[in-house]
């Protein structure tokens, strides 16, 4: 059998897919810790915010230096003169998604054909390379650079390095697909948790008189985040074509089963009806979640004020120090929001392989319906528990959205391309970080200019949303099994296996071996090796919760 695997008239190069193929005894439990290893460092492109208010005053150091009155968005681009204001810098935070976005749908082909290796070797090299890139831009006080190193350079690694696993993980595990992408995604939304006190910590070491430490940190965590994602790329391993589990059977394919045996190709996948209405789908779902990710600080706040602190103020009437304490109450809201938004995209993408991806999606369009239209009540009544209980099930949806969605294409489209035709999908998390936070943010200004009290500045949006989680309910309902005339021919699949250096078996059989009893301590120490940090970043952000419930 392993010459079947092996076989070939030259030596595959090193970073070829070829190269890859694991032989007879592989642990398949070995792919995941290096899909997560890869997630836990392109992650901290949720935490990048740690970095803006020390880098908008990197000249004064103590408080910004203000630009002069007349100086316009391209000319603070290049000066070196003046600091730059917050929403300068959150561009990188646009152009980090945007780039993602657009890297995964047009690299997503040649990843299929390259392997998970190589892609995740040039991601190391894009999202690092752009980490650097960007402290030679604080270093030299040029603002183009940030924007280019890591909003560009590093948006594109961050789309390969995203969807690097996504299709090597779900052909390793035809059993648990949902799981399994989970898992790796589960790391996408875990870096910041990470990635942030540990920038932290190194703003903390680098800083001086003279220096706010962000560039020394930047060259800090390019190394730290090269090292893991190196090593998490070198890691991988892809079964060969027609490998499955020991003892596992596929099941008995159903008239009108939404899981299909067969393949679309990438380039006719994205024409299918079924592409679109997952698109608006993914779309729909993630603009509800990520709008309020990024507002939940304020919206608490704003909603509750004094009742945070046990009196019946408003916001407008709080004092300093009464508005510093419930700014830390916030701080521990959006905390525990992240580990339900970490949580969720393990938990429901499990989940999904017992009731299927489209229930799955039915019962995030159905809760959030439900809980965006009540959380308004839930305000005006004063309920803080509920109203934090909701917002955390919303959120473990909109990561549960991320990670089930891998597996929601492999059951439509077939496995041989599921991860360009994820990639491509992507565009829709581009179009959603648009969607989202500017519709709470113009809706809740518009709201405020109204004359609408701040506390019930969001019910409006919150009702919106609501309306748009039925949009995405509808489309749900509509995904129907793809054409028959979509689906590769034998031929077609087998000059696509072709292209893609899948070697193993020839197709009329199948492959399936016993994982090496000696894999298991190698197993354990490269689980431990992702699942530390991670821990780590759970700790420190369940010491930051803490507060809410003081």
């Amino acid at each position: 059998m392993s010459s079947s695997i092996t076989s070939g008239a030259s030596t595959p190069g090193f970073l070829s897919k070829e190269r890859i193929i694991a032989r007879p005894g592989f642990n398949r439990w070995l792919v995941p810790p290096a899909a997560l290893a890869i997630h836990l460092c392109i992650g901290m492109a949720y935490g990048f915010s740690v970095f803006w208010l020390p880098l908008s005053q990197a000249l004064g150091i103590t408080a910004p230096v203000a630009c002069a009155a007349d100086m316009g968005f391209i000319a603070r681009l290049f000066s070196a003169e003046c600091d730059w204001p917050i929403s300068m810098l959150s561009w990188i935070y646009t152009l980090f998604f945007v780039f993602l976005g657009c890297s995964a749908a047009v690299l997503g082909g040649w990843l299929e054909h390259a392997g998970p290796r190589k892609a995740g070797l040039v991601s190391a090299l894009c999202w690092c390379g752009g980490l650097l890139i960007s402290a030679i831009g604080v270093k030299t006080h040029q603002l183009w650079m940030m924007w280019l190193g890591s909003g560009v350079i590093g948006g594109i690694g961050l789309g390969l390095g995203y969807i690097s696993p996504v299709s090597t993980l779900i052909k390793w595990f035809p059993d648990k697909r949902g799981m399994a992408t989970g898992m790796a995604i589960m790391g996408f939304g875990g870096g910041a948790m990470v990635g942030a006190p540990l920038a932290t910590a190194l703003m903390g070491h680098f800083a001086s008189s003279t220096e706010v430490g962000v560039w020394q940190s930047f060259v800090a965590m390019a190394a730290i985040y090269f090292v893991f994602m190196t090593a998490g790329a070198l890691a991988y391993r892809v079964p060969p074509t027609g490998w499955k589990p020991e003892g596992w059977t596929p099941p008995a394919k159903k008239a009108n089963a939404m899981v299909t045996d067969r393949h679309v190709h990438v380039s006719v996948a994205w024409k299918t009806p079924q592409f679109a209405l997952v698109w608006l789908v993914l779309c729909l779902n993630v603009s509800a979640g990520i709008g309020i990710l990024g507002m939940a600080s304020p919206l608490l706040q704003e909603v509750f004020a004094g009742k945070l602190l046990g009196n019946e103020l408003t916001f407008s009437e709080l004092n300093a120090a009464q508005l510093a304490q419930i700014a830390a109450i916030a701080a521990g809201f959006t905390g525990l929001l992240s580990l339900f938004n970490i949580g969720g995209r393990f938990f429901w993408a499990s989940f999904s392989d017992y009731i299927g991806r489209k229930n799955t999606y039915f019962a995030f369009f159905a809760l959030g319906v439900g809980l965006y239209s009540l959380v308004p009540n839930m305000g005006h009544i004063g309920n803080v528990a509920l109203f934090v209980a909701a917002f955390c099930i919303i959120l473990s949806m909109y990561g549960g959205g991320f990670a089930t969605v891998p597996a929601y294409l492999a059951d439509l489209f077939g496995t041989q391309m599921v991860g360009a035709i994820h990639g491509r999908l992507l565009t829709a998390w581009a179009a959603a970080g648009v969607l989202g936070p500017v519709l709470i943010t113009y809706l809740r200004e518009a709201q405020l200019a109204a004359g609408v009290e701040r506390a019930a500045a969001y019910d409006m949006t919150l009702y919106i949303l609501a309306g748009l989680l039925v949009l995405g309910f509808i489309c749900n309902m509509l995904v129907r099994p793809v054409a028959d005339k979509y689906f590769m021919t034998d031929a077609e699949l087998a000059a696509e296996r072709a292209l893609s250096h899948d070697k193993g078996a020839d197709g009329a059989r199948s492959l399936e071996w016993k994982a090496a009893p000696g894999s298991l301590p190698l197993v354990l120490l490269a689980w431990a090796v992702v699942v530390i940090p991670l821990a780590w970043g759970v700790w420190i952000t369940l010491q930051k919760t803490a507060v809410l419930f003081h």
